[in-house]
């Protein structure tokens, strides 16, 4: 071998762990949001967004310096919703943050390996997110408000509000979460209303687009009182001023 060729080999050789190195040191954390509904200010999924966004902040972490985020909107379509948590997969995000238990689900569905931090799940365990919640186990984590169990509450506490309550209308998300979790919130407050001897009438609302349509059903029967599952439909009527209790 020459000595100009080998200079240049052991000098080549040298230099590409130096410029490796830099590459991995210039490499920052990309956090995937997934939200199951619109990016217009009307929409509870922007709303979350932009409590999320300021909060990272405060840890320490700014958009664009130090983390990059991918921000993907499902406009409320199931398809769409798993279409982009693909997306998220395929673009090899560090971490996937879904809000809602379908935005988890979706999530789920498209990796097992990526760390997903979901907010505010019903029923982690019966949606088969987690194992447990002392034992999550997997690579779904987050925060869950635990639907079923509180379903017969409010119809409880609508009853102490309304003493001769004898009609209730009950808005819910048909598929909001898994078919465990819907069915058990279903029996909670069927069980309820036998005790309590109301009559239900149970309103579908697929999407926030159903709402309308929704109430309009409600205010025809004449009933004595609304309640609503928690659901991302339900999150929307907040965020339109609709009465969501």
């Amino acid at each position: 071998m020459r000595r100009r060729e080998f200079i240049t080999l052991v000098g080549g050789a040298a230099a590409w762990p130096i410029t490796v190195h830099a590459q991995q040191a210039m490499k920052i954390p990309r956090i995937g949001v997934l939200m199951p509904g619109r990016s217009d200010q009307s929409d509870v999924s922007l709303t979350i967004l932009n409590a999320f966004i300021p909060a990272l902040r405060e840890l320490g972490f700014t958009e664009g310096q130090n983390v990059a985020i991918e921000r993907k909107f499902a406009e409320w379509d199931a398809d769409k919703l798993r279409r982009m948590a693909t997306e998220l997969v395929e673009r090899q995000v560090d971490v996937i943050v879904a809000s809602s238990s379908p935005a988890a689900r979706a999530a789920k569905q498209a990796t097992t390996t990526i760390p997903i931090v979901a907010i505010a799940m019903a029923d982690p365990v019966d949606d088969e997110l987690v194992a447990s919640l002392a034992r999550p186990g997997g690579n779904v984590t987050g925060t869950t408000f635990l639907g079923p169990e509180l379903v017969s509450k409010r119809l409880q506490l609508l009853r102490v509000i309304i003493p001769g309550l004898s009609r209730v209308a009950v808005l819910w998300h048909p598929r909001a979460y898994g078919e465990r979790t819907m069915a058990g919130m279903l029996k909670e407050i069927e069980s309820a209303a036998q005790t309590l001897g109301t009559k239900l009438q149970l309103v579908p609302a697929a999407g926030p687009d159903d709402l309308t349509g929704a109430f309009a059903a409600i205010t025809k029967e004449r009933a004595d009182g609304l309640v609503v599952f928690p659901s991302p439909a339900c999150m929307k009527a907040r965020s339109t001023e609709t009465f969501c209790p």
